[in-house]
C-alpha cells in the first residue's frame, strides 16, 4: 500500500517537474527567438511531452497514431498548417490590412495568414497563454509527424512502402475520390496509423469538412511527407517568433485598447458613475436570461423556461436567436465587437431600460432611490489574457477633466472546466484558486454558495480549483494528487487565479475600486480528465451544458438585482 502511494507520488512528481521543464524551455526558445522542434533545440519540449503524456493527447507515448488528440489539435490550429515548414509567430503587424486571407481556426479564435506554400503566420494577442498552448500542440503534431516518417520509410535512400506510395497517390490526384478509392486509400493510413480500417474509417468522418471531405488523407500525408524530408535530407521545421512580438509581449497593449473602448462607450452613454457588474461568461446566456421572456412568447410545451434556452442553443434556430437579440438592442443593449486584437466582445445592458417585474427570475423593480445596475458581459479570456483584460479594466478612466473611478459593484465569472469529481455538465462553486507551477493561491469569500444551486438534478461540488498552464499539459498523475491531498481540489480551468490577481490588486492594493467588491466564480464541468474517454478530446457537451449553463446565469442575475432592490 505504502509502495503504491509512493510510486503514483513518485509518477506527480515526475510530470511536475516535466510541466515546469516545459514551461521554463518555452519561456527561453520565445526570448531566443525561433527554434527547430525536431532538433535539438526541441529536443526538452519532446522529452518532456513524453514525460508527461497529457490525457488530452491519448497515446502520444505508444508507436500508433492518437486520431482523437490529432483532431482536437488540427481544429485548434490554421488549416494547412501541416503543410508548413516554417511557423511564424507574430503579433498584430497589419497583415488584416494585406491581400493575405485571414485564416481562422475552428475551434479556437485566433488570426492566421499563409504567407507563401511553406510559411504559415500566426497572430498571438492573448499572451504567453496562447504561446504555450500553440506550442504544445505543435510538439503533439511534430511527434505524430515523425512516428508516421518511422512507418513508412524503408531506408535512408528515401524509399517509402507500398501503403505511402498509395495514399501519395490519393491525395495528390485532382480527381474526386469514389466510395471505393477512398476506402483503399483508408486501408493503407490505417497500416501506416497503426490503426484498425474501422477506427481510420470512423476518424474519416470525424475530420471531413464541406471544402475538404478528404481531410484527414491530406493531414497525414503532409505531416509524413514533411517528417520524411527531416529525416532524408535534414531539412527541419522551424518555429520562429517575430521581433515585435517579443518586444510587445506582457506590455498590455490590447488589453488596454480593449478597456479604453469599453471605458469610452459607458462615458457616452452616461453609464460611467451607474453600479457595475461585470460577468465573464458567453455571449448568449445572460442576453437570452433577460430578454427570452420578452421576445418569445412561451408554449403550453414550455413552461419550463430551460427548454426555451434549449431552443435558443440549436444552431437551427437562427431566427429565434435573432429576435432575442432584436429585442436586447431595443431594451438597453448595447454591443461592442472587438477591434482591439484580445478577440472578446463585450455586451452592456442598462437594467433602467427592463421591466424586471415582466422576467422569470423573481425580482421586483429596483426602488427609485437606487441606481439600476449596468451588466457589462465580456466573452471568454484565454488563461493569462484574462489578467491583462480585468486588470486593465478596473482601472482609472482617464477623462479630459479628470480620472474616473469605476463604479465596480461586482465580478462574476462562468465559464467551463475540468472536474475531477462528477461528470460532464456538473457545477462546481470553487473557494480558491491555486496557480499551477507557482506557490500562489488566492482564497477568497465567494457569494455563490453550493445550496444555491443544489436541487435541480445536477449535482454541485465545492472545493479549491486549480489554475493549469494549458488544458493540453495536464495528466492523471497530476490531477489525481491535487484531488487526493489536502488541497482538496474539485477541478481546472485556466482563468481563475488571473482574474483574482487582477480583482485584489485592483480592491486591495491599488484602491481603484471598492475594497468589498463582490465576486462571485462558478464552472460547469466540460469533462473529467481523470475519466478514459470524458477528455476534451472526446467530444463537447452538446445539449448537456445548456441548464448548468443558465442556472449559474440565473442565480448570478438574481443575486445582483437582489442586492439592489
Amino acid at each position: 500500500m505504502n509502495k503504491e502511494k509512493f510510486h503514483v507520488r513518485t509518477r506527480a512528481q515526475e510530470s511536475s517537474n516535466a510541466i515546469e521543464r516545459m514551461y521554463i524551455t518555452m519561456r527561453h526558445l520565445f526570448n531566443r527567438g525561433f527554434y527547430k522542434p525536431m532538433g535539438i533545440s526541441g529536443e526538452t519540449l519532446r522529452e518532456s511531452l513524453l514525460v508527461l503524456r497529457p490525457e488530452i493527447y491519448g497515446s502520444i507515448a505508444d508507436e500508433k497514431a492518437e486520431l482523437d488528440g490529432l483532431l482536437y489539435v488540427i481544429d485548434r490550429l490554421p488549416a494547412g498548417i501541416e503543410e508548413c515548414r516554417f511557423i511564424n509567430l507574430t503579433s498584430d503587424e497589419g497583415y488584416a490590412n494585406s491581400h493575405f486571407e485571414v485564416i481562422i481556426p475552428p475551434k479556437r479564435r485566433r488570426n492566421c495568414y499563409r504567407i507563401d506554400k511553406e510559411q504559415m503566420n500566426i497572430e498571438i494577442t492573448r499572451g504567453r497563454s496562447e504561446i504555450y498552448d500553440i506550442l504544445t500542440h505543435l510538439t503533439f503534431l511534430f511527434i505524430e509527424s515523425h512516428k508516421i516518417s518511422k512507418r513508412v520509410l524503408i531506408d535512408e535512400n528515401g524509399s517509402t512502402t507500398r501503403d505511402w506510395q498509395k495514399l501519395e497517390a490519393a491525395v495528390l490526384t485532382e480527381d474526386k475520390l469514389s466510395l471505393k478509392e477512398r476506402e483503399i486509400a483508408l486501408s493503407h493510413t490505417a497500416n501506416i496509423l497503426g490503426r484498425t480500417f474501422e477506427q481510420v474509417k470512423e476518424a474519416h468522418s470525424k475530420f471531413a469538412t464541406n471544402q475538404q471531405p478528404e481531410r484527414i488523407l491530406h493531414i497525414i500525408y503532409w505531416l509524413g511527407k514533411l517528417a520524411i524530408d527531416e529525416v532524408i535530407s535534414n531539412n527541419k521545421r522551424t518555429v520562429t517568433f517575430s521581433p515585435v512580438l517579443r518586444e510587445r509581449l506582457g506590455h498590455h497593449i490590447h488589453g488596454e485598447m480593449w478597456a479604453n473602448t469599453i471605458k469610452e462607450t459607458l462615458e457616452k452613454h452616461n453609464l460611467l458613475s451607474r453600479p457595475i457588474h461585470i460577468i465573464s461568461a458567453n455571449l448568449h446566456s445572460v442576453m437570452n436570461t433577460l430578454y427570452a421572456p420578452l421576445a418569445i412568447k412561451q408554449t403550453k410545451a414550455d413552461k419550463d423556461i430551460f427548454v426555451t434556452y434549449e431552443k435558443l442553443s440549436n444552431s437551427d434556430n437562427e431566427a429565434l436567436r435573432k429576435k432575442v437579440t432584436q429585442k436586447a438592442l431595443q431594451q438597453g443593449m448595447l454591443f461592442i465587437k472587438d477591434t482591439s486584437g484580445t478577440n472578446i466582445d463585450v455586451q452592456i445592458f442598462d437594467t433602467a431600460k427592463l421591466d424586471l417585474e415582466k422576467l422569470d427570475l423573481g425580482v421586483k423593480t429596483i426602488e427609485k432611490d437606487k441606481e439600476a445596475p449596468v451588466l457589462f458581459v465580456m466573452d471568454y479570456a484565454f488563461g493569462e489574457q484574462a489578467y491583462e483584460t480585468i486588470d486593465e479594466l478596473l482601472k482609472p478612466y482617464k477623462s479630459r477633466k479628470q480620472d474616473i473611478h469605476l463604479n465596480v459593484d461586482s465580478v462574476s465569472i462562468m465559464g467551463k472546466a475540468g472536474i475531477l469529481e462528477g461528470g460532464k455538465g456538473d457545477i462546481m462553486i470553487p473557494s480558491a484558486h491555486i496557480f499551477e507551477g507557482t506557490a500562489d493561491n488566492y482564497p477568497f469569500k465567494n457569494e455563490l454558495s453550493k445550496s444555491d444551486l443544489e436541487g435541480e438534478g445536477i449535482d454541485v461540488y465545492e472545493g479549491a480549483m486549480v489554475s493549469v498552464l494549458g488544458t493540453s499539459l495536464q495528466n492523471k498523475d497530476i490531477l489525481k494528487f491535487f484531488h487526493d491531498s489536502t488541497w482538496n481540489v474539485i477541478g481546472l480551468e485556466m482563468e481563475g487565479a488571473h482574474y483574482q490577481k487582477a480583482i485584489q490588486a485592483a480592491s486591495k492594493v491599488r484602491r481603484s475600486i471598492n475594497p468589498d467588491v463582490k465576486v462571485r466564480y462558478a464552472y460547469y464541468a466540460s469533462d473529467n480528465p481523470l475519466e478514459t474517454g470524458s477528455t476534451l478530446a472526446s467530444g463537447g457537451l452538446g445539449t448537456s451544458g445548456v441548464k448548468p449553463t443558465y442556472l449559474i446565469t440565473r442565480k448570478i442575475l438574481q443575486q445582483i438585482f437582489n442586492s439592489n432592490t
